[in-house]
């Protein structure tokens, strides 16, 4: 079976972070115990994914370097890198991977994206599949702050970014996992108003090709994109961690799936 490849995007301004993010980059920002960047190459490997490359860009780039080397924190062999000029969006940065994935299957993990469990039940899910791709939902109380699916009969029929108001309250967390079209998908993008290229563009084509899966992420997922969450997922982690060590936690990170939604579907 082909060996699905990971990729973290790591990039952007960190605008929202700073004045923290003159110094360093966003996604080396400390939660609980170690870098952020640690918990989605972690939650990578966990998946049974160990081809991975990091796109970061800004002034800091250099610093991912120093910190995760060649991976031997993760008991990989190496580690890729690439470098995003800017700041266009997911997508953008997405697009730079496309010499690294070699015509293979992808899991994109967004840099600031932390989950209790793991995810190696949807990539086992996600690799069965011939082609498409496969996202994962969860439960939020803010839904308008993310890509949002309206869900009829249990499928997802549409994904609206951040809208105002919402048709469900789950949210696409930034792990998606795609088959090699998805580069020629983004280059189909056209700007949003907000000037990025969004990938809930790229996950609505596959919506409309009738190759998108879903299912939901059970134990807790958070981002830690503003000062706000970045609290949250240090508390959550902490939190975890000392469940563990009692012995009180259940067992997170399971996915329950989600039909794909066939063509000519409404």
């Amino acid at each position: 079976m082909e060996q699905t490849k990971g990729i973290v995007l790591a990039g952007g301004t960190g605008s929202r972070m700073l004045p923290l993010t003159r110094v360093t980059n966003k996604h080396l920002l400390p939660v609980y115990d170690r870098p952020m960047i640690f918990y989605p190459i972690q939650t990578l490997v966990n998946a049974g994914i160990r081809d991975i490359l990091i796109v970061t860009g800004g002034q800091h780039a250099g610093e991912f370097l120093r910190l995760l080397s060649d991976g031997k924190d993760f008991g990989l062999a190496h580690l890729n890198y690439t470098y995003q000029e800017g700041e266009g969006g997911i997508a953008h940065a997405l697009r730079l991977a496309e010499h690294f994935a070699q015509g293979k299957k992808v899991c994109v993990i967004l840099g600031d994206n932390i989950i209790e469990g793991n995810i190696l039940a949807a990539k086992e899910q996600f690799e069965q599949q011939e082609q498409g791709a496969h996202i994962i939902l969860k439960e939020v109380p803010d839904p308008e702050r993310f890509g949002c699916p309206e869900i009829v009969e249990g499928r997802v029929v549409r994904i609206e970014e951040k809208p105002k108001i919402p048709k469900s309250r789950y949210a696409v967390t930034g792990i998606y996992f795609y088959d090699a079209t998805v580069f020629e998908k983004t280059r189909r993008l056209r700007p949003s108003l907000r000037g990025e290229l969004e990938i809930t563009d790229v996950n609505n084509m596959y919506l409309e090709e009738g190759a998108l899966t879903s299912s939901i992420l059970e134990g807790w997922w958070t981002d830690a994109g503003t000062f706000e969450s970045l609290r949250q997922a240090t508390n959550l982690v902490a939190g975890t961690r000392v469940e563990k060590s009692l012995g009180t936690t259940a067992p997170g990170g399971r996915v329950k799936e989600l039909p794909a939604r066939q063509k000519g579907q409404g």
